[in-house]
């Protein structure tokens, strides 16, 4: 009988994999199709609700824990024909070691993150912030759990409830409030600074209570246990030390910079990652706490430790760690939250959290003269929750320590104190808007004085951007007699959802935070050293920059940065790259998004550079330089920019420059009039073309400079003087020309950002292979004014100079 019970109790194993269909065999009984399943509901369910929160600015990693929930007894587990269909509890045992797998290399990735090294240079405010949002609430959060005991955790031993729960209520997610702060454009602020390197230290700090924590929650009677446990785990830390950095040294030093990291390298470090977690889960701590030691003590300088985050992240981030997320939620049932006792205690414990936290945090900030508004926005940001809450309280849930309603609620309070975070600092914490220089006059090339230093930021994508950008300031020069080229070079790069992206922010930053410095490695060093290698060769003073964000609010960071540098001019990459056989191809339509934002809110005049490969794909030196640059003149503000810049790149031995005026037949003239449209700002335009010229062709005693005048009675003429001109290397070209000529184009235009003659010179009908540069002045009554967002770009490496 007794056997019979147990065969009754314990379900049968599940088989890995089926005989199909056709052979009678229910796939999502056997373990592998079953498995697949729940993945793949887990990835699309996460990935929706992540979209559904994005307008609200959330971390992805709300909709991870809401999602697991929703999986779980909470939502759809109600159903008991799903549940045991989908996520039967024999298939518990598969599920949850693949999340805990994904989970042990995601741990690794996280101690990646963090340099020891860094952290002795953390600063006594950032040390003390660490130190109060860690004490107050883990001491509320051991008066708490007297209540729990007495309610609603009866019978759990008192020592390891006591350390879970102070655990609980004061860890501050580093990752995810990384994510927060890329979000709201803080991370390079000083409130942002100072949070980062907080949450590490408190992270630190977490992992220690934590192992803590788990030693005293072993089941053995005896007290030596415990004691065992923290002194073994403190020998594997020792011994960790004194082999894993020279390890992975030696395994760097043969690992060049510029080649890629050997696969056995790769393999072993994996290898050691896993042997780690198995020697700490043997000891009785958690095999998540070996592969964090291990990330931890990897040496972070040279490409190894970024091609392993590259190797690992995505099939652990992406797929992997979602899983754990359903884990907890398939463990968290919200119905065990029942009566006014339970629902008052869920209220006490987020109560309790979010004043510990934010009371801790304040207290100290404010006894550090931080300002007000920034002490508490400190607050919120260090009150949040994330990925080690959750760790924590399944790890006590896995230990008997925590029940069903305190792991309920628990979670609950996790989500709320991380889901309040950006709203609340939203509303907080209004940084003062930069107040426009005073001395910041000259936002076009068009100006009074044609002498004053150049300001240009130029944009690019990649690296296939910088040998026609760095031509393109090469003909910019100008003469001698002019106070010279600045340029400021911006690499633009998109913040995503993956480890590494947050990883990039921190790269790019010089403020000492524990975050490994990636920025000396792959396309950021060939981006210095092509800069670095053209300001030594050429007298332009140039600057590289990064700037990371997320596309949709991309064109703030470019146009806080030509407000901050008072660069005249923006030059942006055209979205369409050219295709071997000469049309143009889409690269990312996002880019296209940004470049139309920049037009519109930019501080000074926007040039959107197609390349079709300007001197080739290498940097062409002053002394060969061999262009033939047409401007092509309607009429109007953009044309007169467009003019008066192409007059500038004339100034350079090597170029030669072609000026096509087009001026109206009395066909074109007549069609005008009869439409009746004709303003009186048109007419001063006209007038001020004219003053234009006639001053132009008077200043302009140049050889290099051929201007020819050529009246067309239709577009169809336009487009056939154009096509006249289609050998040289560069156009330059107005984006919106005004007049008569221009009023001729009516074509309905693809791409509205390149305006008529920009969408001319780009269409596949027309064949030519020189770069278009589409110019759009400044324009002081249609300026918005963007200088709201408190972002710094990272700069490089180099001197600055905000002369002229």
């Amino acid at each position: 009988m007794a056997s019979n019970a147990t065969e009754a109790s314990c379900p049968t194993p599940m088989k890995a994999t089926s005989n199909g269909i056709f052979q009678g065999d229910n796939p999502i009984d056997f373990a592998l199709p079953l498995a697949i399943i729940q993945i793949v509901l887990v990835v699309v369910l996460t990935r929706i609700l992540a979209f559904l929160l994005r307008p609200l600015r959330q971390p992805r990693v709300i909709a991870e824990i809401v999602g697991g929930i929703l999986l779980g007894p909470s939502a759809l587990g109600r159903n008991k024909h799903y549940l045991n269909s989908i996520f039967p509890s024999r298939s518990l045992t598969v599920l949850d070691t693949l999340a805990n797998l994904g989970l042990l290399f995601f741990l690794f990735l996280v101690g990646l993150e963090l340099d020891l090294k860094s952290l002795q240079r953390t600063g006594k405010k950032a040390l003390g912030i660490a130190v109060a949002g860690i004490s107050l609430p883990f001491l509320l959060g051991i008066g708490v759990s007297f209540l729990l005991r007495k309610t609603i955790s009866e019978g759990v031993k008192a020592a390891p409830f006591l350390v879970f729960m102070g655990v609980a209520l004061s860890i501050t997610a580093f990752p995810v409030l990384a994510r927060i702060l890329a979000e709201l454009k803080l991370l390079t602020t000083d409130v942002g600074r100072m949070a980062m390197t907080a949450a590490a230290v408190n992270d630190i700090a977490a992992w220690i209570l934590l192992a803590l924590a788990i030693a005293l929650s072993g089941s053995e009677h005896s007290p030596l246990t415990s004691l065992w446990v923290l002194l073994s785990g403190v020998g594997f830390i020792i011994c960790c030390i004194a082999v894993i950095p020279a390890v992975f040294k030696w395994m760097a030093h043969r690992c060049p910079q510029g080649e890629p990291v050997n696969e056995i390298y790769v393999c072993a470090t994996l290898a050691i990652v896993l042997a780690a977690g198995f020697c700490t889960d043997s000891i009785g701590i958690h095999a998540l706490f070996g592969a964090f030691v291990i990330g931890v003590l990897i040496p972070k300088e040279g490409p190894f430790a970024g091609a392993l985050v590259e190797k690992v992240e995505d099939l652990v981030s992406g797929l992997f760690l979602p899983l754990y997320f359903v884990s907890s939620g398939l463990k968290t049932n919200v119905a065990a939250i029942r009566g006014a006792q339970s629902w008052g205690l869920l209220v006490l414990v987020i109560c309790t959290a979010c004043f510990g936290k934010i009371i801790g945090t304040v207290f100290v900030s404010l006894l550090c003269r931080i300002p007000v508004q920034e002490a508490i926005t400190l607050g919120f940001l260090m009150n949040t929750k994330g990925l080690v809450e959750l760790i924590v309280l399944n790890i006590g849930k896995d230990r008997k320590v925590l029940n069903d309603q305190t792991f309920a609620i628990c979670v609950l309070m996790a989500i709320f104190t991380t889901f309040i975070t950006t709203p609340i600092v939203l509303a907080v914490y209004k940084p003062a808007k930069q107040k426009m220089s005073a001395d910041y006059k000259h936002r076009s090339i068009e100006r009074k004085d044609p002498d004053n230093q150049l300001r240009i930021l130029a944009c690019f994508h990649s690296t296939m951007n910088i040998p026609t950008i760095i031509n393109l300031i090469e003909a910019s020069r100008g003469t001698e007699k002019r106070q010279g080229l600045c340029v400021y070079a911006l690499h633009l790069m998109e913040l995503s959802e993956r480890t590494s992206a947050i990883l990039m922010v921190h790269k790019a930053r010089k403020n000492g935070l524990p975050f490994w410095n990636k920025l000396q490695q792959s396309d950021t060093n060939q981006v210095v050293v092509a800069f670095e290698a053209f300001r030594q060769l050429s007298r332009v003073f140039i600057r590289p920059m990064t700037a990371i964000s997320a596309m949709h609010d991309m064109h703030e960071d470019i146009c806080a940065s030509a407000e901050r540098k008072r660069a005249a001019i923006i030059i942006l990459p055209f979205h369409k790259h050219q295709r071997l056989d000469g049309t143009l191809e889409t690269t990312r339509n996002e880019f296209r998004w940004v470049n139309m934002r920049v037009l519109e809110h930019a501080p000074c005049s926007v040039g959107i550079l197609v390349d079709r490969g300007l001197g080739g794909s290498t940097h062409v030196s002053a002394s060969n330089v061999s262009y033939t640059v047409t401007v092509l003149f309607l009429g109007g503000h953009d044309d007169r920019e467009a003019l008066v810049y192409g007059a500038r790149m004339a100034e350079h031995p090597g170029i030669s420059l072609i000026i096509i005026h087009f001026t109206a037949s009395n066909d074109i003239m007549r069609q005008t009039v009869k439409i009746d449209i004709v303003e009186e700002s048109s007419n001063s335009s006209e007038s001020a073309d004219k003053t234009f010229l006639a001053s132009f062709k008077k200043n302009s005693d140049d050889d290099s400079v051929i201007f020819e005048e050529r009246e067309v009675n239709s577009a169809k003429e336009i487009i056939e003087v154009v096509k006249e001109f289609c050998r040289c290397n560069l156009f330059v070209v107005g984006r919106m020309p005004e007049g008569p000529v221009a009023a001729a184009l009516t074509e309905r235009v693809e791409c509205p950002e390149l305006g008529p003659v920009g969408n001319l010179l780009t269409s596949n009908d027309f064949s030519t292979s020189a770069s278009v540069l589409v110019v759009q002045q400044y324009n002081s009554s249609t300026f918005q004014l963007t200088s709201a967002s408190s972002t710094k770009i990272a700069e490089l490496p180099g001197d600055d100079s905000e002369a002229g």
